[in-house]
């Protein structure tokens, strides 16, 4: 199985020896067994996946989301994932098509596996930086909850139950999405009389609070200002504005944290952090630190906090205990 790496690009050229390129492989697909010895596998659904879907034209550009579903009928509640990439690279594709198989055959993909376990899960496209400076990115994330509110009779949405996933910069998308409501700018394209909201979050190794990268001026010119469009020193709110931190409040959304505790890329500080003051703040949360681990795991840790993702969404989303 392919080594789990959703990569921030600010680790690039610190990495490269272990990463090679600047474009992040996709994640593979965790075991379908379960995490515990001698423990059955959970019953899985069967899936259909629907692809290039075109949920909002924002500035003149189509937007794109994959959809998988389960076959069987019924109303389900919604998981809406973002990619990592600095929120410069990576592509929808990287959580909607599987890993090759031994026999050279395709994996399911991660969302079809998620989707297996009763959810619509969907992998958004959003616009990338630097041709599209943030908060494109948070604007198209917005508008794709919007629109599959909108559509939720004909994709078997539950418009109540929806949760926002992230991996790294997608996870940052998806803590502001949980967290910060109406902000000035943030929203655009279509479906405004839907709401955004999202009744809670998984975040694995999100960024959280970006002036903590500006410490380094070389490395807030080479990898933030080409998205966030200035430095703190020119605009101090900048960073603000964009960290998931700002927005910590009793009124968040029941959020689970995964972060290694040997990520170099965003140090597990940026998870410790939002832990305390959503703690502070009486919010629901939790946080899973994933020990010895950098910026993404494979193997048994993969699996088991794979399956913790998927009991926190079935404690929030369906009610489970």
């Amino acid at each position: 199985m392919r080594r789990f790496l959703c990569v921030l690009a600010f680790g690039v050229a610190l990495l490269s020896s272990r990463i090679g390129a600047s474009t992040e492989p996709a994640p593979p697909v965790p075991p379908l067994k379960a995490d515990k010895p001698n423990t059955p596998a959970p019953r899985l659904l069967e899936v259909k996946l629907e692809r290039n879907i075109v949920y909002d034209t924002i500035d003149g550009q189509k937007l794109y989301l994959d959809l998988a579903m389960p076959k069987a009928k019924g109303k389900y509640p919604c998981v809406v994932m973002f990619h990592g990439g600095a929120w410069r690279t990576g592509t929808r594709k990287d959580l909607s098509i599987g890993n090759k198989g031994k026999d050279g055959k395709l994996l399911p993909s991660l969302i079809e596996e998620v989707a297996s376990r009763g959810y619509i899960v969907v992998a958004v496209s959003y616009r990338l930086a630097p041709k599209y400076k943030f908060p494109a990115q948070m604007q198209d994330a917005r508008a794709s909850v919007r629109f599959l509110r909108a559509n939720a009779k004909q994709y078997g949405i539950d418009p109540d139950k929806f949760a926002a996933a992230g991996f790294s910069a997608g996870a940052h998308l998806a803590l502001l999405l949980g967290m910060a409501n109406k902000v000035d700018g943030w929203d655009a394209g279509n479906n405004t009389d839907h709401s955004s909201k999202v009744q809670c979050v998984v975040d694995f190794f999100g960024p959280t609070d970006l002036s903590l990268y500006t410490t380094s001026p070389a490395l807030e010119d080479a990898y933030l200002v080409p998205v966030f469009g200035k430095d703190v020193k020119t605009d101090p709110k900048i960073y603000q504005k964009a960290s998931p931190i700002t927005y910590a409040s009793k009124n968040a959304p029941p959020t689970l944290i995964l972060h290694g505790t040997f990520d170099l890329i965003v140090p597990i500080i940026h998870s410790e952090n939002l832990l305390k003051k959503l703690r502070e703040e009486k919010a629901t949360v939790e946080m899973i630190s994933v020990r010895g681990e950098g910026h993404g795991w494979s193997g048994l840790a993969l699996t088991r906090t794979f399956n913790d993702a998927i009991k926190f969404l079935d404690t929030h989303l369906k009610g489970k205990k």
